[in-house]
């Protein structure tokens, strides 16, 4: 399935809109990755916990996104956005939502 930011693919046509479709990842953040993260930030340096626990996030959103997409008979989504927000009442929670537009292109 091909996902673009774009909203359209260089090359395709598209022939049919078959919706908005998302996808949403909410992962909590543990003690072990909160502790390292804080002391990355106090020595300096980037994250590493944080960061592959950012990445697999937008991988889950991004594939949950595909299967939606999918399951409308799309075979493209287009014009994908994706946002990040911390929540919790400890911002110790992660959410990562992709939206796009599934199409049908040819």
């Amino acid at each position: 399935m091909i996902v673009t930011t774009t909203n359209n693919i260089e090359g395709k046509r598209i022939v049919e809109y078959k919706g908005i479709v998302c996808g949403e990842v909410i992962s909590g953040v543990n003690f072990v990755k909160d502790f390292a993260a804080g002391l990355s930030n106090f020595f300096g340096g980037r994250s590493k916990s944080y960061e592959s626990e950012l990445i697999q996030a937008r991988e889950e959103a991004l594939e949950e996104l595909k299967q939606r997409a999918s399951r409308l008979g799309a075979n493209a989504v287009i014009g994908v956005d994706i946002d990040y927000e911390v929540l919790g009442q400890g911002g110790n929670m992660l959410m990562v939502t992709a939206s796009g537009t599934a199409v049908v292109v040819e």
